[in-house]
């Protein structure tokens, strides 16, 4: 596998788009990084991953699936070897990858729009006062 593969199957994603993350080529789903060839030069590509994902990924092909060193490991960020992974594993990886951050998009987009639909209930202060005939009381 050769990041010219990585890259063909991060943007064969519905929605994906190639950006740059510190000079690096990164791919996003709804304007978040769900994965990069950051570390390209290695030998790796790297996945946006939960920290239980990782975990997963590492304990099924402890040779493919790396934490990144430090605090970005912690978090899922997440080494593919390249030279030790299949298309079909990578095709895989970045699939979890590219759904979780599309989904937790499609979350956040949901949880705007029903905040932004809710009334104020200061709404019916800018309201005029009905007219009440004294004499129908």
């Amino acid at each position: 596998m050769k990041p010219s593969d990585f890259r063909r199957i991060a943007l064969s994603f519905e929605g994906a788009e190639e950006g740059s993350h510190m000079g690096s080529p990164d791919f996003r789903v709804g304007g978040k990084i769900f994965a990069t060839l950051a570390a390209q030069k290695q030998g790796y590509g790297n996945l946006k991953l939960t920290p239980e994902q990782q975990e997963e990924f590492v304990r099924e092909l402890p040779e493919v699936f790396i934490p990144i060193a430090g605090g970005w490991g912690r978090m899922g960020m997440t080494h593919v070897c390249l030279a030790k992974a299949n298309e079909d594993v990578v095709t895989g990886a970045l699939r979890v990858a590219w759904l979780q951050r599309k989904e937790k998009k499609e979350k956040k987009e949901k949880k705007e729009k029903k905040t932004s639909q809710k009334r104020s209930p200061f709404a019916d202060l800018a309201r005029p006062a009905p007219n009440i005939d004294p004499k129908s009381t």
